[in-house]
C-alpha cells in the first residue's frame, strides 16, 4: 500500500490545545499532530477522492437492471455524497484515523453489471445491505481471523489486480475507445478499437486527451490528480461539444452542457430503496448467495489492506503491526456496507486515497470529520457531476485500474501452485465481464492444482466450502436442467 510520504516536521512542543478535552478525544497532541494540520489532511483527502461524486453515478447510471431501470444520476450524486459524508464523520469520530470512507469503485462494478442485470436494482442493494450485516457479524464474532487466515495472500491480490483489469476495461469501453464488434458471428474478434476500427469523434479524442492527462499527473504524483483530470477534460468537452455541435447520442448518457444553476436542492429519493431478500427469488439461492460472498470477500479485504496501510504511513501501528481499535474500525466499515445498499449507492468502504491526508499531516479522525464535512456540502453541488460526460470520467476508471494493478508485483510468479490460480483470477475478470467469475476461476483452479501436487492438506477447509460453492456456481444451469428433468 502506497502514498504520500508522511510529512517529517514535527512539533517541538505540545500545542496550546494540548489539555482541552477536544485535543485529548481526538488524541492530536499524543500523536504529534496539531489542529491545523488535521485540517488540511482532510481538505487534501476530499479533493483526491471526491472524483467519487463523479464515477460512482456514471458507472451506476449507466447500467440497467432486469427489467431496463436506470438510477437517477442527480439522486446518486446525493446519496454519494449523504453516505460518504455520515461515514466518513462516523469513522473519525468512533475510529480515531484520518480514514475516509465511500463508494467502493470495483464494489459497485459488481452492483452494476453483474447483480443489476440478474434482478431490480432494490434486489441488487438489498444484498449490498446484507454484505455489510454478514462484515459486521464476522468482525463481532471474531471470524475475520479465521478468514483472512484461510485465503492465500496472493489471491487476495490477484482479486484487487484483476478488479483493476476489469475497472480499466470498463472505461475504454464507456469511452467509446473499445465496442463490441457488431457482427462478430463472421470473425473471431470480438471487440476493436473505436466503434469501426478506428477512432473516430471528438467524444473518443476528449477519452484519449483525459488519459494521457491523467497519467501525467498520476506520474509526477500531483494530488488530486485524477479530480484535476475529470474538471479540466469537462471543461473541454463542453467547449467541443459547443463548437463542434456534435450530436447528442455520441456522449452517451451524460451530454457536456453549462448546467443553468450550480447547486440544486439534495435529491434523497433514493434513500431505503432496497429489498433485503428479493434477490434470492429474482436471481436463484446459490447465484444470490454467491453474489453476496463476492461482495463480502473484494470489501473485507480491500478494507483490511487500505486500513492497515493508511495506519502504518501514519505510524499508528503498535509494536506487533495491529491497528488501534481494529475490530471498531472494522465494524464501522461493515456499517458504511450497509449504509451504501441502503441508500442505493453500493457498498462503502475505506479509501486508499486518505494517503494523501496523512501525507499533510493528519493522525487523528479530526481529519475523517473535515473530509466529511466537505462531502456534506457536496450534497447540494448535484448539477455540477450532472454535466460530467462518460469520456471525461472514464480516464479516472483507467488509473485508478493502474493504482489497483500494481498488487501484482508482490505474487511470487515462479510459485506455480499459486501463481496459475492468481493468473486465472486476474485474467478471468475482464475477459468474462465478471469479477465474481474470476474468484471462482482462482479458487477452483487453486485447490485442483494442490490436490494434483499431493499437497491437498495446505487447502483450509474453507477454502474447500468456497470452492465447492463456486463449483456449483459455474454449473448452475446443467444442475437446474438435471432437477428440472426430475
Amino acid at each position: 500500500m502506497s502514498g504520500p510520504s508522511v510529512d517529517a516536521e514535527q512539533p517541538t512542543s505540545a500545542p496550546p490545545s494540548a489539555g482541552t478535552p477536544f485535543d485529548r478525544f481526538f488524541r492530536i497532541s499524543e500523536r504529534g499532530s496539531t489542529p491545523g494540520r488535521e485540517i488540511r489532511g482532510g481538505f487534501a483527502t476530499f479533493f483526491t477522492m471526491a472524483y467519487i461524486l463523479v464515477l460512482n453515478p456514471i458507472i451506476l447510471g449507466s447500467a440497467t437492471d432486469k427489467f431496463g431501470h436506470h438510477l437517477s444520476t442527480a439522486q446518486l450524486v446525493t446519496a454519494t455524497a449523504l453516505v460518504a459524508a455520515v461515514m466518513t464523520a462516523v469513522m473519525g469520530v468512533g475510529g480515531n484515523l484520518p480514514l475516509a470512507i465511500a463508494a467502493g469503485l470495483g464494489l459497485n462494478a459488481v452492483v452494476a453489471f453483474q447483480l443489476a442485470p440478474r434482478m431490480s436494482w432494490p434486489d441488487a442493494m438489498g444484498l449490498v445491505v446484507l454484505e455489510g450485516l454478514l462484515i459486521c457479524l464476522l468482525v463481532a464474532t471474531g471470524l475475520r481471523q479465521a478468514i483472512m487466515d484461510a485465503i492465500p495472500l496472493p489471491i487476495k491480490q490477484a482479486i484487487s489486480v484483476g478488479i483493476g483489469l476489469f475497472i480499466a476495461f470498463i472505461g475504454f469501453v464507456d469511452a467509446g475507445f473499445t465496442s463490441r464488434i457488431p457482427d462478430a458471428a463472421h470473425t473471431t474478434v470480438p471487440v476493436q478499437l473505436g466503434g469501426s476500427g478506428t477512432l473516430t469523434g471528438w467524444p473518443v479524442l476528449v477519452f484519449c486527451l483525459g488519459v494521457l492527462l491523467t497519467v501525467a499527473l498520476v506520474a509526477r504524483r500531483v494530488k488530486g490528480a485524477i479530480l484535476i483530470s475529470i474538471v479540466v477534460m469537462t471543461v473541454v468537452a463542453i467547449v467541443v461539444n459547443k463548437i463542434a455541435d456534435i450530436p447528442a447520442a455520441a456522449w452517451g448518457l451524460t451530454v457536456p452542457k453549462v448546467p443553468h444553476h450550480i447547486t440544486a436542492a439534495p435529491d434523497f429519493g433514493l434513500l431505503g430503496h432496497f429489498s433485503l431478500f428479493g434477490g434470492f427469488s429474482e436471481a436463484g439461492v446459490v447465484t444470490a448467495s454467491l453474489f453476496v460472498f463476492t461482495l463480502v470477500l473484494s470489501d473485507f479485504f480491500d478494507a483490511m489492506g487500505t486500513i492497515v496501510g493508511i495506519s502504518s504511513e501514519a505510524g499508528l501501528l503498535d509494536e506487533e503491526g495491529r491497528v488501534p481499535h481494529i475490530g471498531r474500525v472494522l465494524f464501522i466499515d461493515g456499517a458504511a456496507a450497509v449504509a451504501g445498499g441502503a441508500a442505493s449507492v453500493s457498498s462503502n468502504t475505506a479509501y486508499v486515497e486518505s494517503a494523501a491526508g496523512v501525507g499533510e499531516g493528519a493522525r487523528t479522525g479530526l481529519a475523517s470529520v473535515v473530509t466529511g464535512a466537505l462531502f456534506a456540502v457536496a450534497l447540494f453541488l448535484a448539477p455540477l457531476a450532472s454535466v460530467v460526460p462518460s469520456q471525461a470520467a472514464a480516464p479516472a476508471l483507467v488509473a485508478v485500474g493502474f493504482l489497483l494493478m500494481a498488487q501484482v508485483r508482490n505474487i511470487d510468479w515462479t510459485q506455480y501452485d499459486i501463481a496459475i490460480p492468481a493468473f486465472l483470477t486476474i485474467a478471468a475478470m475482464p475477459f468474462t465481464y465478471s469479477i465474481t467469475n474470476g474468484i471462482g476461476a482462482g479458487f477452483l483452479s487453486y485447490v485442483v492444482i494442490k490436490v494434483a501436487l499431493g499437497k491437498i492438506r495446505e487447502v483450509h477447509p474453507l477454502v474447500w466450502g468456497v470452492s465447492l460453492c463456486f463449483a456449483a456456481y459455474f454449473a448452475i444451469d446443467p444442475l437446474q436442467q438435471a432437477l428440472g428433468a426430475k
